[in-house]
């Protein structure tokens, strides 16, 4: 099995494929070794010391280091840890109950007003169709958060997450397109 590494705009995370589906449908960030509890794969990363940042896409696992780690000390550690991971066809989530299975609030999420309905399904569908794709080539993802008075919030996750060009994706990219689309847009802000 070869597992091929592509470099993301953010220095701090690789973009690792494993030349088959990670998730089949949506995406899973891992913003903490607490979070990564519940993937084996995520778990094991984590459990390196360097890796701050898992996400998984659809073909894809993006890894972030902390600052000062050097990707020529960890990037062989986290090949081997993939490699043994998707030869074996180890499960990438832990087994659990119905019982174990809890929802987090979504504390960033906003409470669209219903009037907003047709302005905000132009948003998600933009964002769906143009935005997202063109970010999981860079190893992360873009969702939508909410749509207030003309601004557009929306969270950054894998390598968009504390990516040193991601205020400019928002700003030049993501917030002229959603402008020139939809008029109703006058803002674009990460949350």
């Amino acid at each position: 099995m070869l597992i091929e590494t592509e470099l993301t705009p953010n220095p701090a995370t690789i973009k690792f494929l494993p030349g088959q589906a990670v998730m089949g449908d949506g995406t899973r960030d891992f913003a903490t070794p607490e979070e990564a509890e519940a993937s084996p794969l995520a778990n094991a990363l984590f459990g390196l010391g360097d890796v701050t940042g898992v996400f998984f896409g659809g073909n894809f696992v993006s890894v972030t280091i902390a600052p000062g780690s050097e990707w020529r000390d960890v990037k062989p550690d986290i090949l081997s840890i993939l490699l043994d991971h998707f030869s074996a066809n180890m499960p990438l989530f832990a087994p659990g109950s119905a019982a174990g299975i809890a929802v987090p609030m979504d504390d960033d999420a906003l409470g669209d007003d219903p009037e907003d309905a047709e302005i905000v399904a132009q948003i998600r569908d933009l964002i769906d169709t143009r935005v997202r794709p063109a970010v999981a080539n860079d190893g992360g993802d873009i969702v939508y958060r909410g749509f207030d008075k003309g601004t557009v919030f929306l969270k950054m996750q894998g390598a968009c997450a504390g990516c040193p060009s991601s205020s400019a994706t928002l700003k030049s990219g993501i917030e002229q397109l959603l402008k020139h689309y939809v008029p109703e847009v006058t803002e674009v802000r990460a949350v």
